[in-house]
């Protein structure tokens, strides 16, 4: 399970600024404006539902200047109560994603038939890097060599 959050993380390791700045930007945009709009649509005892949509078309247009009067005409309650609940839902969603991108099992992401086994060369004393039965990038089993060159093939054909 450890693999899971590692290879999540590892993958979504630029996502998680992109994230940070959309959640940032949609605060500001979306949810000041619909803050605000339910704040003077309810200035009157009960929610004015006209008020509401003629208030959230003009705040929605101007964001920034809607988010300075959150905080200047006392709406940061009303702002701070939808904040909560918009970053309850994002947060739902991003989790989601970043479960659906985590790996499925260990050995995803992983080459398989590398010549990592050696080291500064040292395959070549034995294969060639030239021609011969490819084994892996620029490692062949010369056909000329004297002795035992059999080959054992591990893994599976995949056809698509």
């Amino acid at each position: 399970m450890h693999y899971k959050i590692e290879g999540a993380i590892r993958r979504n390791r630029t996502n998680f600024i992109i994230f940070a700045i959309l959640w940032i930007v949609i605060a500001i945009v979306f949810v000041s404006p619909l803050a605000y709009s339910s704040y003077v649509a309810g200035l009157e005892g009960e929610f004015n539902l006209e008020v509401f949509f003629e208030t959230f078309g003009t705040s929605i247009t101007n964001p920034f200047g809607t988010f300075g009067k959150v905080f200047a005409e006392g709406a940061t309650g009303t702002f701070f109560s939808d904040l909560i609940i918009f970053t309850i839902i994002y947060s739902v969603f991003f989790f989601i994603g970043i479960f659906r991108s985590a790996p499925k099992n260990e050995y995803t992401d992983i080459e398989h038939g590398s010549s990592d086994w050696s080291q500064r060369g040292e395959q070549y004393q034995i294969l060639s890097k030239n021609k011969g039965i490819i084994l892996a990038e620029n490692n062949y089993l010369p056909v000329d060599k004297r002795g035992n060159v059999n080959v054992l093939v591990v893994g599976r054909i995949r056809f698509w």
